[in-house]
């Protein structure tokens, strides 16, 4: 009779007792990862610029600890409001085990009209990336704990826009974006060298094309001509990404940058 290794596989997908940390959860796509992480078991805080939204996304997430889900208030371009809010998220919560770096301030501006602060600000993004990201790891080092930190990417991380797509509809995608996720990218793979030994898992998610109620709607059939898979992502289609990378499922993943864009990188 053959043994079975380690944990069934739906165990490992539970994250059961664990809270998570999201920022940007009341956004497009991080309200919709924070339900995938809830409906897995965990707790979450929901982090936003606005407590109101982000209260109003706590209350609306499901799962196992429904009614138990926290808002705090954190703006990741505020060093000091970082600090505040993580410090809220902890003290509220007890304890922390995963954080979701999804926040994220828009530019409007393309390589053609883009100011050196405009840039300098979106880059500012990944600052606060790591911030968040370093006062987790010091979290789980005090308390002698393992973590999972990921942080969003995006296909335009690895991969230029085609300019047609945009050409006489709207500006460009932002080269300030570009430079910030693929920053973020590479900041993956160094917190996680550094990082491992710690027990501390940092990977990095990139979705794809994913646009929401507010891009223009001649856009969408120019961008779903440019997919592999002729459709764009629907929102849901990150939740077992961002469970995975979460989970024990993932427990010998660390550095990775796992692309969720229907093929879009594969050209």
């Amino acid at each position: 009779m053959v043994e079975k290794i380690g944990p069934e596989v739906t165990k490992l997908f539970e994250l059961t007792g664990r809270v998570a940390l999201v920022t940007g959860a009341s956004g497009h796509l991080g309200f919709v990862m924070a339900c995938g992480l809830a409906e897995a078991g965990a707790r979450v805080v929901v982090a936003s610029r606005n407590l109101t939204r982000a209260r109003r996304a706590a209350a609306a997430l499901g799962g196992p600890r429904a009614r138990e889900h926290l808002a705090v208030v954190i703006d990741h371009l505020d060093e000091r409001s970082i600090q505040r809010g993580f410090a809220a998220a902890v003290k509220r919560a007890g304890r922390l085990d995963i954080l979701v770096n999804n926040g994220h301030e828009a530019i409007g501006s393309d390589w053609r009209t883009v100011t050196g602060a405009q840039f300098n600000r979106q880059l500012a993004n990944a600052t606060g990336y790591f911030l968040l990201a370093r006062w987790t790891r010091d979290h789980a080092v005090k308390f002698k704990g393992p973590a999972s930190i990921i942080l969003l990417g995006s296909m335009y991380g690895q991969v230029a826009s085609y300019p047609e797509a945009y050409r006489n509809l709207c500006p460009a995608s932002p080269a300030a974006y570009h430079a910030l996720k693929g920053g973020i990218i590479q900041l993956t793979r160094h917190l996680a060298v550094y990082w491992a030994a710690d027990r501390v898992r940092v990977n990095c998610l990139s979705p794809g094309p994913f646009p929401g109620a507010t891009a223009p709607k001649k856009l969408i059939p120019r961008l779903k001509a440019k997919s592999p898979m002729r459709r764009m992502g629907q929102p849901h289609e990150l939740k077992g990404a961002v469970v995975f990378l979460a989970s024990d499922a993932a427990s010998y993943v660390t550095g990775h940058n796992l692309v969720v864009d229907g093929g879009w990188t594969a050209w």
